[in-house]
């Protein structure tokens, strides 16, 4: 008699398959346009054409990169959804304050050749607004930072809220953060920068959002998660979670 499947291991199995097929035309074209020259050397290690693929980001749609950073994901968006779509980059507004090095940063990244459709939008993250509902809103190892004073204390829930409502039905929202010990909860947020993917997936979920996927492109076994994410030691290297969560049709 053979023992049933567990949906974790379904949805597990069925992320790892997606990524024995080619990538759709869209995305490797993308991943070497001339804007991103200097970040192909981090596509291995960050998995950038997968994870759009995970994400299922197509031409023409419109997605909201979360605290871009240096733009590695915002180049790669910029690509895929192409002339017709559009990428906006949200920043916290005391962030990117006039004459700041955040607006420095947040500038660059809109005035890039080659990223005319890419547009920033600073905001308020206690009360998110864009100009239009979205069909993709992705956050990159910044989910942790939420609940910090980095960030004003944000509560995860009622900013996955107002992420709910911005996305179009069916839209997704699509999280990767640093992973802590379980158990640990938020008590690392500030600290390690880690934060317990079960307690972010639970936060999530009850802003209203189905789980679609979750994918293990970005773990490693090697990280006992109890070095700072900064620490040299683990750098770059740390034990990611990835989670697709998608808006209901209704």
């Amino acid at each position: 008699m053979r023992k049933a499947v567990s949906a974790a291991v379904i949805t597990l199995l069925a992320s790892s398959v997606a990524y024995a097929a080619p990538l759709e035309n869209y995305i490797s074209s993308a991943m070497t346009a001339p804007i991103r020259q200097s970040d192909r050397a981090d596509d291995t290690r960050r998995h950038g054409a997968e994870i759009a693929a995970l994400a299922e980001i197509k031409p023409s749609e419109h997605v909201a990169d979360f605290l871009p950073g240096g733009g590695y994901w915002t180049r790669i968006f910029s690509g895929i959804v192409g002339p017709e779509g559009k990428v906006l980059d949200i920043w916290p507004a005391g962030m990117v304050a006039p004459g700041s090095k955040g607006e420095t940063r947040m500038k660059s990244l809109v005035e890039a050749s080659g990223a005319n459709n890419v547009v920033a939008v600073p905001d308020d993250l206690a009360h998110l607004t864009l100009p239009a509902p979205v069909d993709v809103f992705f956050t990159s190892q910044n989910l942790h930072d939420l609940p910090t004073p980095f960030l004003g204390n944000v509560d995860i829930t009622a900013f996955s809220k107002q992420v709910f409502d911005l996305l179009k039905p069916g839209g997704r929202f699509v999280v990767i953060d640093h992973v802590a010990a379980p158990g640990t909860g938020l008590s690392e947020t500030n600290t390690l920068h880690r934060i317990d993917p079960e307690v972010a997936k639970k936060a999530i979920l009850n802003a209203g959002f189905t789980l679609k996927s979750e994918s293990k492109l970005l773990s490693n076994p090697d990280d006992d998660h109890h070095l700072k994410v900064f620490d040299p030691a683990i750098r770059g290297k740390t034990d990611q979670f990835i989670f697709v969560f998608i808006k209901p049709e209704r």
